[in-house]
């Protein structure tokens, strides 16, 4: 009889882990040249032939920087927080933080995105202090002055809000939402039109760029004697409907809508229920899509101009190398109007 002994199977041969001392003896020079290298270190002059050997061995040895040892050396991180945004975002604003985060990549920060369901306010602070970054860019208006104050004391060196209005203690980006409906305006009026609807969104999440829209439109139409009709619209095909349903009803010959999404939805329906367009109304949205050039007719629109991601990368840069600077504000939303066949 044959007799079977299982035998425990030994381990696999675990593989130690390359430093930083490997990949000098590998290249041939000091740690303190690949450390250099490795962090992009500006100050020190390295030859190109050298900078190239030190990478190829850290790829060969399958070396990677730790980070957390690298920010003990300097005294912060080089991690920079974007909160995710509370609010819908669409492709203008996307290509814009893609730019961003490339830009603060150059620059040697390492960008991470935090998604920020369920937190508000102060509370949201609190959780983006825990990761200790060294600078924070929010999305919006939800931090206020408490929320600036927990972070610079976790050691955030810059919190810079991109919103309509500035928060004590942080640098601004100040996107002025109210040049969007003002142009948009003063163009309907310009085409002679006299009683214009303004679409906001139903959706929860986009007041704080709504609801300076509408009020540009009514800014730019003060004293005219034109109307303006606030018209709230669900990003919905029924809802669209019951709009274009009774449009006649409300003597309209005008409509801004919140951006060109909600354009082509009302556009459709209007349509749809035989409303001549721009004969018996002009249609204007916002952001420049693509796919409004593609409607019959075409649609008019608003296009936004956003700062190049360089710029906000760079005031970052100097927000971090000096963090006892006064707080700058920057406007940085542009406006013009494009005319197409639906206005």
């Amino acid at each position: 009889m044959v007799q079977i002994t299982n035998t425990p199977a030994s381990p696999a041969p675990t593989r130690s882990v390359p430093t930083s001392a490997d990949v000098a003896r590998l290249a041939g020079v000091s740690r303190a040249t690949v450390s250099y290298v490795l962090n992009n270190a500006g100050a020190v002059r390295i030859s190109e032939p050298t900078r190239r050997r030190v990478r190829e061995a850290a790829k060969e040895l399958g070396y990677v920087p730790h980070a957390a040892a690298r920010s003990l050396r300097a005294g912060h991180s080089r991690t920079v927080l974007m909160p995710a945004p509370a609010f819908p975002v669409g492709p203008l604003y996307s290509r814009f933080i893609n730019d961003l985060q490339a830009s603060l990549a150059r620059l040697d920060y390492t960008v991470v995105q935090y998604g920020t369901v369920g937190l508000h306010d102060d509370e949201a602070a609190r959780a983006w202090a825990e990761l200790r970054p060294v600078a924070v860019l929010v999305p919006g208006s939800g931090l206020g002055p408490r929320g600036v104050e927990v972070l610079k004391r976790s050691g955030a060196r810059a919190v810079v809000t991109l919103g309509p209005e500035p928060v004590e203690g942080a640098h601004a980006l100040l996107l002025d939402h109210d040049v969007v409906g003002h142009s948009a305006g003063a163009h309907l009026f310009d085409r002679g039109r006299r009683r214009i609807g303004v679409v906001v969104p139903g959706e929860p999440g986009l007041e704080a760029f709504s609801a300076p829209r509408l009020a540009g439109v009514r800014a730019a139409l003060r004293g005219t004697g034109a109307t303006v009709t606030e018209l709230p619209l669900a990003l919905d095909e029924a809802d669209a409907a019951r709009l274009a349903d009774r449009w006649r009803e409300l003597g309209l010959d005008a409509v801004f809508t919140y951006n060109d999404e909600y354009a082509m939805l009302l556009m459709r329906a209007l349509q749809d229920e035989g409303v001549r367009i721009p004969e018996e109304t002009a249609v204007v949205g916002a952001d420049d899509l693509m796919l409004g050039r593609l409607l019959r007719p075409r649609l008019s629109t608003v296009h936004l101009e956003l700062p190049a991601g360089r710029e906000l990368a760079e005031l970052v840069d100097r927000a971090v190398r000096d963090p006892a600077a006064a707080p700058e504000a920057h406007k940085v939303l542009g406006a013009s109007v494009i005319r197409r066949e639906s206005s």
